[in-house]
């Protein structure tokens, strides 16, 4: 596990490229996405699909080639400073592989925001490009348009990040201890979906994993999990910060099987550290070295997220 190439933070002005690589995006939230970024003195500009829905399913938001068209216009414009997706649902796995990587490699570094779906994006940006990315709230999501904590983390992290160089989650320690290496996750069924595809990462060895999901019954966390350990995926790990588990059922039934499937690592695991699907979303950057405090509830970075 290695660092990655930091982007540039942005500042008041820059242009920032709203895009749907996944499912597809309500006009209204989009919107009102938009006023928030104008409102960050921000230049957000709109994919030309961002809206569009797949004629035949309607869990995407158009056509795998039209979605991957706009990602890559969005990135590879010199315009464009950041590249922001509209929310998740379902579908980066299907245009990841139809992006040109020598052309967006070429574009140069750039700041990439999403979290959920998009995790498929920050593991192929981190193998294929070795970029830092951000982990952080959707331009039409409702916890970006109206949480406070979410809007200032994110805007802290993109204008000013020497300010949030220690993340403070204010959760507890399932299992105590520190752990200092390399930032990365993001949804572990979607961890768990990479395995064995094109350019996926081998495995989490190095690394501070900061994990989370959504609607995954106990049962299913424990199948995700398990399917990473039998592949030797947890190998090496040093910490693990837990995120939150939306829609997943009581935590207290959640908890054991966490316990149960990643006590026995060794390693700190840090627990309701604040990030993913949950109100009040933590932005983290995903391939920055950092320290873990389980027992603190503390992410501190060596450096800030952007230069």
């Amino acid at each position: 596990m290695r660092e990655l190439l930091r982007p540039a933070r942005l500042a008041p002005g820059a242009r920032v490229a709203v895009v749907a690589p996944s499912g597809p995006v309500p006009e209204e939230r989009l919107e009102a996405g938009l006023d928030v970024l104008r409102g960050w003195d921000l230049d957000p500009v709109t994919a030309p699909h961002v809206l569009s829905r797949h004629d035949r399913f309607d869990y995407l938001a158009g056509a795998d080639a039209d979605r991957a068209a706009d990602f890559q216009a969005a990135w590879c414009d010199p315009a464009v400073d950041a590249v922001l997706c509209a929310r998740g649902g379902y579908g980066a796995q299907r245009m990841v592989d139809l992006l040109d990587w020598d052309a967006l490699r070429a574009a140069g570094p750039k700041v990439l925001v999403g979290f959920s779906d998009v995790t498929a994006l920050h593991e192929a940006f981190a193998t294929r490009l070795g970029l830092v990315t951000l982990h952080g709230p959707m331009a039409a999501g409702v916890d970006f348009i109206k949480n406070a904590r979410a809007q200032e983390h994110l805007r802290a992290t993109l204008f000013a990040p020497e300010t949030v160089r220690t993340i403070a989650s204010g959760g507890t320690a399932l299992v105590p201890g520190r752990a200092r290496g390399v930032t990365l996750g993001g949804c572990v069924s979607l961890l768990a979906a990479d395995l064995g595809t094109p350019h996926a990462r081998s495995g989490a060895r190095g690394g501070l994993l900061m994990i989370e999901d959504v609607g995954e019954e106990a049962y299913r966390l424990d199948r995700i999990l398990t399917q990473l350990l039998r592949a030797g995926w947890l190998d090496g790990v040093e910490g693990i910060a837990l995120g939150s588990w939306h829609d997943c059922g009581p935590y207290e039934k959640l908890r054991p099987v966490l316990a149960d499937r990643l006590g026995g690592l060794g390693i700190p695991v840090a627990e309701e550290f604040g990030f993913g699907h949950g109100e009040g979303a933590l932005t983290i950057p995903f391939g920055v070295a950092a320290e873990l405090d389980a027992d603190a509830g503390t992410l501190t970075l060596s450096e800030p997220a952007l230069r």
